[in-house]
Formats: structure tokens, sequence, C-alpha cells
């Protein structure tokens, strides 16, 4: 049986990406300081505490999860909304919080992981399309995305050929409804992006071995778009 860890797995990303693996036959952990989906544990799920931008509690959590080894990491976890006020009154504590939960997360989830993995093993980090453009007041958050699409070329070329490393770059995601039929409609597939669809791409990279140090964009084609006002 193959063995993934997903950090944020708990989250509505890392949920969705669990759900995935798990059906797809793989042992999963999720790595997350909120519970795991009831249901999911129930159905085999390993939750382990651990704040994946702490040395100490990454350490433990791969000690209490007790693998000899690993053939998928994704690195999901980090903090979640983008906005973090006017740079100029950015604290560096609330600076490194985000970036600390992001882009530190994945280095520290990495460098414990690496010596589980053998030949053929894969790495997911999972980055934004907010690392390629922004919107006001987002700094912390661009640059941890910006720096885990660095860190995944980096990597990649570091660990090849046994271990592959790509990320993913999700636009909107939602579990929610309720949006708006404009929501959708500025999308040009006709709709905002789903779990499911983050989930399916991790899937793919786990097998596309022709493919490493790559950024997959899942935005359902926003970036290609262009936006002016008529």
């Amino acid at each position: 049986m193959r063995h993934a860890i997903i950090t944020g797995g708990a989250g509505l990303i890392g949920t969705g990406i669990c759900r995935a693996l798990l059906e797809a036959g793989w042992s999963v952990a999720s790595f997350d300081m909120k519970d795991t989906a009831e249901d999911l544990q129930a159905a085999g799920v390993r939750h382990i505490f651990c704040d994946v931008g702490d040395e100490a509690s990454v350490a433990g959590a791969f000690a209490e999860l007790g693998w000899d080894s690993l053939d998928l990491l994704v690195n999901n976890a980090g903090v979640a909304g983008p906005v973090s006020g006017p740079i100029q009154d950015l604290s560096l504590e609330d600076w490194r919080r985000v970036t600390d939960s992001h882009l530190t997360a994945a280095f520290l989830m990495t460098r414990s992981a690496v010596p589980l993995m053998g030949e053929g093993a894969s790495i997911v980090n999972m980055a934004s399309t907010r690392a390629f453009m922004s919107e006001p007041q987002t700094e912390a958050y661009a640059a941890a995305k910006g720096g885990l699409v660095a860190l995944t070329h980096a990597l990649a070329v570091s660990l090849g050929p046994k271990i592959r490393v790509n990320a993913i770059a999700p636009g909107w995601i939602s579990g929610d409804e309720e949006l708006r039929p404009e929501d959708h409609a500025q999308h040009p597939v006709g709709r905002v992006g789903r779990p499911q669809d983050v989930a399916e791409a991790v899937v793919y990279l786990t097998s596309a071995g022709f493919m490493t140090g790559e950024v997959l964009v899942l935005d359902g084609g926003m970036t290609k778009k262009m936006i002016y006002a008529a």
C-alpha cells in the first residue's frame, strides 16, 4: 500500500485530497491542528496533531506516525486568508505567521519526509495563482506562495531523479453551493473550482512520471483572461 501525508488535511482542499487518495487505495495521514473529518478517520485516515510551521511539532508528528516509508507528501497547510492589511502596518509577527505556515512548513515537512521516500516518490506543494498576480494588501501570502514555486523547482533538481517535486496553483476553490451566477460566469470554464478538482490534480501528479519542477495552474482559465474596464 502506498503511503501519503497531507498537511492541512482538515481544511476544504485537504479533505478533498485525503478522500480522493483514500478512495484510490492509499494509506493516508493528515497533519493538522484541527481534527480530520470523522468519516475520513472512520475510513482509516490517520489524524496527527501538528503545527507544521514548528520544528519540534513536525519532528514529534513524524515520530508519532511511525511510518518507515512514504510515497507522497502534499504540502497543503497554511493560513488561508490572503489579506494582511497595509504593508506599513504589517507586523513581523504576522508576516512570519503567514510565511511560516506555508513556506517554512513545506521546508520542515520535506526535510523530515525525504529520508523516508524511495524511488518514484513525489512531493506536491500547494501554491496559488496569487504567486503570479495579486490583490491589494496580500504581500505575506503572495511572498509565501511565490516562495513555494521557487522551492518546487529547486527541490526537483536536488531530489531528482529519485523523487519528483511539483506544485499546484489553484485559483478560486469553493465548497459553497450558494455562490452567485456571476461568480461562476467570469471563469472561462463556466464555474468556480471545487476541492475535487485539486484532488484530481494531486492524483494525476503522483503518476506523471515525466513531470517535475512544474507548476500546474488550476484556475478555470482566469489567469489567461484579459480583464480591462470597458
